[in-house]
C-alpha cells in the first residue's frame, strides 16, 4: 500500500511503479467507471455518435425529439459495435447482421429470428448509462452518482458564463498519442512551477508570482493572472474574483478531465490512458467570443501542448530508470500534484 503523507512538507511523490508497471496501471484505471467523464457539448451532437473518453465501455450519445440518451454501443446479438462514426440516422442498425434499435436503445427488429422462442426480451435492448448535463456540457459514467458535487466548483467559478451558447470549433480539435503514462501528463498539468522553464510564450502573458492553486474534493483549480495589457475575463461584480485580471481558469477533475476557460471560450482536454506508457490526448474547442481567439493565455495552445509533450515523454524515460524511485514536492508550487497523488492512492 502506498501512502502519500498529507503534510506536503514531509511527503514523497508517487513511486515510479505507478508510471511503469502494467499491474499498477490496470488497477488504477479499472476504477474510472466510478467517475464522471466529458462526453460532448450540445453544439457538436449528431443524432447518434460514439463517445470518446477514458471509459473503456463502448457508449453512444443519441438524441431524438430533443431527448438525450447514453446507451451501450454493443449489439445484443453478437457484440458488434453498433455505430462506429457519427450518424444522422433515425434508427440504429448493427452493421454485422442487421439488428435494429430505436435511438433510445430499445430493440426494434432482427432478420431471420422469426422462429426463435421467447424473443425479444429485455436483454435484447441496448443498456442505458447515466448521463448528466451542465450548461450544455454532457457527462457520462458507468456507475458514478452525485453529479452536482462533481461540477460544483466549476459552477461556482465559471457558472456565470453562457457556456451553453458556445459553439464547437472543429478547427480546434486535436488528437495526440504520446509515449508517456497518463498520470505524468496530469502531474505536469497540475502545477505552474514549470511555466518559466518550459513555456516562454505563456510566461510572457501570465503573472507567475500571482499564479494560484486551489484544492477541492476530486479536483484542482489553477488560476492564471494576466500581465498588464493582456486579455482577461470581464467578471461580474458579484464574482469572488472581481477586480482581478483573470487570464484563465484551469480545472482538473479526477481522473483525466481538464476544462480550460479563457476569454475566448473553453478548451477541453481528455487524458485517455492506452497502456502503461502510452496516452491519447484529445482536445475539443468551444468558442464563445471569436474576437478573443489567438490572444492571451489561450492564444497558442498547440505550442504549449508540444512543449508539455516533450517534458512528459522525457519524464517517462526518467521514471523508468533504475536511478529513480520517488521525489519530493515544492510546498509552494506543487500542491495540486500532491492532491492528485493523494486521491490516486486513497
Amino acid at each position: 500500500m502506498t501512502i502519500i503523507d498529507p503534510d506536503i512538507r514531509k511527503a514523497e511523490t508517487l513511486p515510479s511503479r505507478f508510471y511503469t508497471e502494467t499491474k499498477t496501471f490496470d488497477s488504477v484505471t479499472s476504477s474510472f467507471g466510478q467517475n464522471w467523464h466529458f462526453a460532448a457539448h450540445r453544439s457538436q451532437l449528431s443524432t447518434a455518435q460514439p463517445i470518446d473518453n477514458p471509459l473503456k465501455e463502448p457508449m453512444l450519445l443519441t438524441q431524438s425529439e430533443g431527448e438525450l440518451h447514453c446507451i451501450s454501443n454493443v449489439c445484443t446479438h453478437r457484440g458488434m459495435l453498433v455505430c462506429t462514426e457519427s450518424s444522422e440516422a433515425k434508427r440504429l442498425q448493427c452493421p454485422y447482421h442487421g439488428r435494429v434499435f430505436n435511438l433510445d436503445g430499445q430493440f426494434r427488429s432482427m432478420p431471420e429470428f422469426d422462429t426463435v422462442e421467447n424473443f425479444p426480451t429485455d436483454a435484447d435492448h441496448l443498456r442505458t448509462f447515466p448521463l448528466a448535463e451542465w450548461k450544455g456540457l454532457l457527462f457520462n459514467t458507468v456507475s458514478a452518482d452525485d453529479f452536482d458535487s462533481f461540477i460544483a466548483e466549476v459552477e461556482a467559478r465559471v457558472g456565470w458564463l453562457s457556456i451553453e451558447a458556445f459553439t464547437h470549433d472543429l478547427n480546434r480539435h486535436r488528437e495526440y498519442t504520446i509515449e508517456s503514462n497518463w498520470a505524468l501528463y496530469v502531474d505536469n498539468y497540475l502545477e505552474g512551477f514549470h511555466i518559466p522553464f518550459v513555456h516562454g510564450g505563456l510566461h510572457d502573458v501570465l503573472d507567475y508570482d500571482a499564479y494560484s492553486t486551489e484544492l477541492f474534493d476530486g479536483g484542482v483549480l489553477q488560476i492564471g493572472i494576466a500581465n498588464d495589457g493582456e486579455p482577461c475575463f470581464d467578471l461580474p461584480e458579484e464574482h469572488p474574483d472581481f477586480g482581478q485580471n483573470i487570464a484563465a481558469y484551469y480545472f482538473w477533475l479526477h481522473p483525466g478531465l481538464m476544462l480550460n476557460f479563457y476569454p475566448w471560450g473553453l478548451s477541453v482536454n481528455l487524458v485517455i490512458p492506452e497502456s502503461v506508457d502510452k496516452t491519447r490526448i484529445v482536445y475539443h474547442g468551444f468558442v464563445g467570443d471569436s474576437a478573443m481567439l489567438a490572444k492571451g493565455a489561450g492564444g497558442d495552445l498547440d505550442k504549449v501542448e508540444a512543449e508539455d509533450q516533450f517534458i512528459v515523454e522525457g519524464c517517462q524515460k526518467g521514471v523508468s530508470s533504475v536511478a529513480y524511485e520517488r521525489g519530493r514536492y515544492s510546498p509552494t508550487k506543487e500542491a495540486g500534484v500532491h492532491h492528485f497523488h493523494r486521491i490516486l492512492t486513497q
